[in-house]
């Protein structure tokens, strides 16, 4: 009976949203908001169909959360057309260094003087938060690898690079609280969590990218081998680059990035036969992984709507909230921004588009399973979870009119 309830609600969910997507799109609403009234319903607090304590399940919604990320970044990779040496990756990374860095700072000085944080603890908090999120901003990303807007292509940049370059102070934060080699004078983590592991892990990524792509245009234009089963390849080369690169000792996030770019420039091969092969290979692969994507999404959501009857929303929780919001993203993108060849109306969407949603809930979960105290664990799940709530319902009733607006006043010019 149990599961035959559970195939009716994600039965009738699923045929919604397949059903109702066109015209959702239309509306001040988002499949995400929809998701997380969905999972508050089937939640302790509604039907208690399931149970997804942030502190029982920490390690299954690690995980969940983890892969989620993985096939979020690697269907980012493959829409983004431009290798890491082109000039249009300047605005993605200075969003991703710049202004997270200075999120992560604002954050930590607020956890400190305004919810009485230790300086460890209020590091980590600024990373769970500081990296936006290639998961739940499909509305505001690139739709293909062809697509060159400023603000599209720096949010959709910017949400990958920083998933995987908010470990370094994920890493520091629990360093602080003990929980994490450092190193004497924090050699450890400059050398190996910042240096060797950022740019092991994109080189790792674009090496098996590369390889993985040459070497199935080359089967199927030459030998009309390797043909079909685009499905496992996919899967594979996520898998394959994930787990080499966290054997490595880099951030398997940032390989997985480096791998779907790297996998989407093998279009780029001069000869036609290749070209066409390797446009086949793109269009089926890329097609899977979206399917996979919103499948990630709709189970992750639905357990952070469920999470939120295990937490509670206290007063400093709202300004938080509000403060991040309207005064901490706006601040560190118009820093990280300062100069940059970017309108006016793309500066201020920018600002705005700060989504924060499973990457934030992995990192989270990341630092709960690292042993942090459960009255710290508490605190940063009510602070997490109502940031990612906020995002979702805020960031989801905004985009369609936001971005339609954008579009009109862009034809115009």
């Amino acid at each position: 009976m149990y599961f035959a309830i559970w195939s009716l609600i994600i039965g009738a969910l699923l045929l919604t949203m397949a059903l109702a997507g066109t015209w959702l799109r239309r509306l001040p609403l988002s499949t995400a908001m929809l998701y997380l009234a969905a999972g508050f319903g089937i939640g302790p607090a509604g039907l208690a169909l399931m149970a997804p304590d942030p502190l029982v399940y920490s390690v299954i919604l690690e995980r969940a959360s983890e892969v989620a990320v993985l096939i979020s970044l690697f269907a980012v990779g493959l829409k983004l057309g431009l290798p890491f040496s082109d000039r249009g990756w300047r605005l993605p990374a200075r969003l991703a260094i710049v202004s997270m860095t200075m999120t992560v700072a604002m954050i930590a000085a607020i956890g400190m003087a305004g919810l009485g944080l230790s300086l460890g603890a209020s590091i980590l908090l600024g990373a769970i938060l500081a990296p936006t999120d290639p998961v739940l901003a499909s509305d505001v990303q690139v739709v293909e690898a062809s697509d060159r807007d400023r603000l599209r292509f720096s949010l959709t940049g910017e949400g990958a690079l920083n998933d995987g370059a908010a470990f370094p102070f994920v890493m520091l934060g629990l360093g602080l609280l003990g929980l994490h080699d450092l190193g004497t004078g924090g050699w450890r983590w400059l050398a190996v969590d910042v240096l060797w592991a950022t740019v092991g892990g994109l080189l790792i990524g674009g090496a098996l990218g590369t390889l993985v792509g040459r070497l199935v245009v080359y089967l199927r234009s030459r030998h009309k081998a390797s043909v079909g089963l685009d499905e496992f390849l996919a899967l594979g080369l996520i898998a394959l680059t994930y787990g080499l690169a966290v054997l490595s000792h880099t951030y398997g996030f940032l390989a997985v990035l480096a791998a779907g770019i790297a996998l989407q420039r093998v279009t780029e091969r001069p000869a036609e036969v290749a070209r066409t092969a390797s446009a086949d290979l793109m269009q089926e692969v890329q097609g899977f992984n979206e399917q996979l994507e919103r499948i990630a999404e709709v189970a992750i959501v639905l357990a952070i709507g469920g999470m939120l009857a295990y937490t509670y929303l206290h007063a400093s929780a709202v300004w938080f909230v509000l403060v991040l919001l309207l005064v901490v993203r706006p601040v560190s993108v118009w820093v990280g921004l300062l100069g940059a060849p970017v309108s006016r109306d793309q500066r201020v969407l920018i600002s705005w588009f700060g989504i924060r949603g499973i990457g934030s809930i992995y990192y989270l979960m990341f630092a709960i399973n690292h042993g942090l105290p459960r009255a710290l664990a508490e605190e940063l799940i009510a602070l997490t979870l109502a940031m990612v709530a906020a995002s979702i319902v805020v960031h989801g009733i905004s985009v369609t009119p936001l971005m339609s607006a954008y579009a009109r006043r862009k034809g115009r010019r």
